[in-house]
């Protein structure tokens, strides 16, 4: 199918912001600008476009992003604007995360009544992150207490961005001299070139797309999506300074980018997919990533989403957002056609953990079944399962997150469940450097790995290199443990938590021309880690919220005092002009959890309270030893994350102890 806009008049837009700050009401107001509906939808009263699900719905929340095609007529110019309406609660903001890799550019939705709030701190970071621009849309402007020019300097002192304020008269064919100016202050040719030959629209203009498309300047609107003021301005701005999808020269071949996966009624699995290059159409076969290599899988169909609805599609190319079905067990993030790889890690990670209960109608392994599916389109999930304890545990944002999944489990399967009590997801590091060694070699079989554990720098995760010289062990064998170190969630020694912020280098190994297989080391490295960490001086690592919250003034001094009591810290409280006062800090999320309750109902109603997850924290020495008795976690009966290692003598292999391995090790470093 031709496409009926040129890729240069295409925008992939994504709209996100803080929960309430009237991001699904922008979305539909868009949409009725366009023509693509004649009616104003509502989120609260479940009309809205976007918000199909039967939760959404109910709630009155975005739970699952959704896309859906517009077409915006100026100057005689028609532009394609494809827009992913994202959820703004924190609950689900994994799914926002996974939208931002679909986009070219974001609009930033902040309530002039609420400001800059915490989730709007982490929507911003992760838009950084991934280097994608941003359009600011200041909403809400009409309220009586709304205050537009404080919440323009909250943006730019809080976010530390360089806001172009864009008014009522801009429009995409012709900027205006005043903001040509301020443009020109913010680059040097534009400047030179403004100074010479005076104002120039088209110049301006240019030089505006390319720094915002750089993201050096970022555009903002004030308006009310409710009423419609500044929503043709929006589209004007998005139209003239952001960024159309990027297409390589010449004759490309087929490649696009995982940001969704969806189950259907029918069982279907579909892929939604960005088009990076090239063509694609249903029946060819696509290169996906999979454990170990590349597979080669059928499109069985392809079709273009509005919402809850789809249109079969006969080609997509690129800068268009679909969905495939038939590709395999491919993930978001994931990159498929030409150059076919698995994606990065998200950026976000759970900070609960809670057990599934379910009847005896319902066991654990079919429980695990249905969760695995809904994990497949939630991968932040994070589905464990206890063999030895036959319980289902999954990770979630929030509580909220948890209501939906078990109506979702009711809805789509029939499946009954509750949960136990929700539990800080703890991590572990390390705090000095050690050498872990593990060796396998039952008969037929042998590696052996020697690496060295170093504390990491706070956020890093696990990263790998290597000192290992390729006379020493082959590039090929290098590569496979790295694989290995990387691949899997490592435990902790202290409570069993996942370990984090760890630098893991390979300083020898070896390997057998005839007996060694790929998974003897994997074997083998995942003792040498277990074994490192027995030596090592680990630390527990809890999680911290940002948090704001806004009172009247009488029970400011009540948050105040409560701050510190819970271990958390605050700036200094900022009153507005309704008379509120806003107080900003960092918290303990197993503090934080209770007190957000116990402040809503000590406000009765009025009080605000904004978390967002700030970092991990190292737990006091009391707290850590506590946590450690109440977990009861006895590394050394950990069957599944053994630190001993396997030996062989006269042709039968035989277990030793992590304490004795290093002096039976064929590799002795100096």
């Amino acid at each position: 199918m031709p496409r009926d806009v040129s890729l240069e008049m295409t925008r992939n837009i994504g709209i996100m912001a803080h929960i309430d700050a009237g991001k699904t009401t922008t979305t539909e107001r868009i949409l009725f600008y366009t023509g693509i509906n004649h009616k104003i939808g509502e989120t609260h009263d479940g009309a809205a476009t976007m918000d199909w699900m039967v939760q959404e719905q109910e709630r009155g929340i975005t739970i699952t992003s959704a896309a859906t095609t517009a077409f915006w007529h100026y100057k005689d110019q028609t532009y394609q604007i494809n827009v992913i309406d994202t959820p703004g609660h924190a609950d689900f903001s994994g799914e926002m995360e996974r939208s931002i890799w679909a986009v070219d550019c974001a609009v930033l939705v902040v309530s002039c009544v609420e400001s800059v709030q915490a989730h709007t701190e982490t929507v911003w970071r992760l838009l950084r992150q991934n280097d994608v621009p941003v359009v600011f849309f200041l909403n809400k402007a009409d309220l009586p207490t709304a205050d537009a020019a404080g919440t323009l300097a909250a943006v730019r002192a809080r976010l530390g961005a360089d806001v172009l304020a864009c008014g009522p008269d801009f429009c995409a064919a012709d900027i205006g001299e005043a903001l040509a100016e301020e443009l020109a202050a913010r680059d040097e040719t534009l400047m030179e070139d403004y100074l010479v030959r005076g104002y120039d629209a088209q110049a301006a203009r240019e030089r505006g797309a390319a720094l915002v498309r750089a993201g050096l300047v970022c555009p903002a609107v004030v308006g009310a999506a409710l009423n419609g003021t500044g929503v043709d301005t929006l589209l004007n701005v998005l139209a003239a300074f952001c960024a159309a999808p990027q297409e390589e020269a010449g004759d490309a071949l087929f490649r696009a980018r995982v940001y969704k996966v969806r189950h259907e009624k029918n069982g279907g699995r579909i892929v939604f997919l960005k088009v990076l290059a090239g063509r694609l159409r249903p029946k060819e076969n696509v290169a996906c990533p999979e454990k170990g290599g590349t597979a080669y899988y059928k499109v069985n169909g392809l079709r273009a989403y509005s919402g809850g609805k789809s249109a079969p599609l006969a080609e997509a190319g690129p800068g268009t957002l679909c969905a495939a079905a038939g590709l395999g067990r491919v993930m978001p993030g994931d990159v498929v056609g030409a150059d076919a790889r698995p994606g990065m890690p998200p950026a976000l990670r759970p900070l609960l953990s809670a057990q599934v209960l379910a009847g005896p109608e319902l066991p654990p392994r079919r429980l695990l079944e249905l969760l695995r599916e809904v994990e497949d389109e939630e991968p932040l999930l994070g589905v464990e399962f206890s063999e030895e304890l036959q319980r289902v545990n999954v990770q979630v944002m929030g509580e909220v997150q948890l209501e939906v999944l078990q109506a979702v489990l009711r809805e789509r399967y029939g499946a009954e469940v509750s949960f136990g009590p929700c539990g800080v997801l703890y991590r572990e590091t390390i705090a000095n450097a050690v050498v872990g060694c593990g060796h396998f070699e039952p008969l037929r079989h042998y590696a052996e790995v020697h690496l060295r554990l170093s504390p990491g720098a706070p956020g890093s995760g696990i990263t790998f290199d290597s000192e290992c010289h390729t006379d020493v062990l082959a590039q090929n064998w290098q590569n496979l443990i790295r694989t290995h170190v990387l691949e899997k969630s490592h435990r902790g020694v202290l409570t069993g938590a996942p370990l984090t912020d760890v630098r893991v280098t390979l300083l020898a190994g070896r390997a057998h021309l005839k007996h060694t297989e790929g998974g003897d080391f994997r074997q083998a490295v995942y003792r040498a880690v277990r074994q490192g960490l027995m030596q090592a001086e680990s630390v527990l690592l809890e999680p911290w919220y940002s948090f704001t919250a806004e009172a009247d003034a009488a029970l400011a001094g009540r948050i105040l005092s409560d701050i510190p009591r819970m271990g958390g810290r605050y700036e200094a409280p900022v009153t507005g002009r309704n008379g509120r006062v806003a107080v900003t800090g960092t918290c303990p999320v197993a503090q934080m959890q209770a007190y957000a309750r116990e402040l809503t109902a000590l406000g009765k109603g009025r009080t605000q309270l904004s978390l967002a997850f700030e970092a991990y924290h190292p737990c006091t020495p009391a707290q850590q030893q506590y946590l450690a008795e109440q977990t009861g976690y006895d590394p050394e009966r950990d069957v599944e994350n053994t630190p001993d290692s396997v030996f062989c003598s006269h042709g039968a292999g035989y277990p030793v102890k992590w304490n004795e391995a290093p002096a039976q090790m064929h590799i002795q470093l100096k």
